[in-house]
């Protein structure tokens, strides 16, 4: 069974129909890359499965239980919160709060979920995480202190301290300079080799061709194509997804 089957997800902004019925399953321990344009409707995919926006059509099962039905969207605010929990999205813009320390940053959350005989624990499971990603030497550092890999970097242990089922990333490298980038992309090969479940929204193809085990391509709020990563990337069977990846090597 599928960790993750999203089935028929339709949403509409005022007279825009952003997504047209877009439907996949996702294997525990596999990840999947989402390529496609600006505009074509990955993002908006993201917010949805973190319930960040509610579609207007479609149903999404995590582990075989369905969190949400467009026919009865959820609206009760502790079963949205239950929900979202499956989920952790590392945005592109890093969204840390710039009054905590990395630290704090990670453990926050856990800590508003937690007991008090969990206190230490959580905190220690916030250093392992923050050490994980290779900033031991970091965790008492406010964001301003840290460079955008660092923070963003942070931003993935934050999304990983609930230990989501699922962990999301949006386009994770793309507000990083080309050099910061590197780091980054270490942490999510990493994290791959771990058998992590995620789903990376990207514009780095040879990336996403080298980690994700599958691939799906978007093109104006439908998939247009998917598969295997490394066969859909090297050699695309549609034309508009060999337009899209020529344009890149452009």
């Amino acid at each position: 069974m599928p960790i993750l089957e999203v089935k028929n997800i339709k949403k509409t902004f005022e007279n825009t129909e952003v997504l047209k019925g877009i439907s996949f399953d996702l294997e525990e321990g596999q990840t999947m890359s989402i390529i496609g344009s600006s505009g074509s409707g990955k993002t908006t995919l993201l917010r949805i499965l973190n319930f960040l926006e509610t579609p207007d059509e479609g149903t999404i099962s995590v582990r075989g239980q369905q969190i949400f039905d467009g026919a009865s969207p959820v609206t009760n605010p502790e079963q949205l919160r239950k929900n979202r929990l499956h989920f952790g999205l590392v945005f592109q813009q890093f969204n840390l709060f710039p009054q905590y320390t990395a630290l704090e940053n990670v453990t926050l959350a856990p800590l508003m979920e937690a007991d008090a005989s969990q206190k230490d624990k959580t905190i220690e499971h916030g250093k392992e995480l923050l050490a994980q990603m290779g900033l031991s030497d970091r965790m008492d550092n406010y964001p301003h202190q840290l460079s955008g890999g660092q923070q963003q970097r942070v931003a993935i242990a934050r999304a990983l301290a609930l230990e989501p089922d699922i962990l999301c990333f949006d386009e994770p490298t793309s507000a990083l300079d080309p050099e910061l980038t590197g780091e980054v992309l270490r942490v999510i090969r990493e994290l791959a080799s771990r058998h992590t479940t995620m789903i990376i929204v990207t514009h780095e193809m040879s990336f996403a061709r080298d980690v994700a085990d599958i691939a799906l391509f978007m093109d104006n709020g439908i998939i247009l194509e998917q598969g295997l990563a490394k066969e859909l990337i090297s050699n695309p069977k549609e034309e508009r997804t060999k337009q899209f990846l020529s344009s890149l090597n452009s």
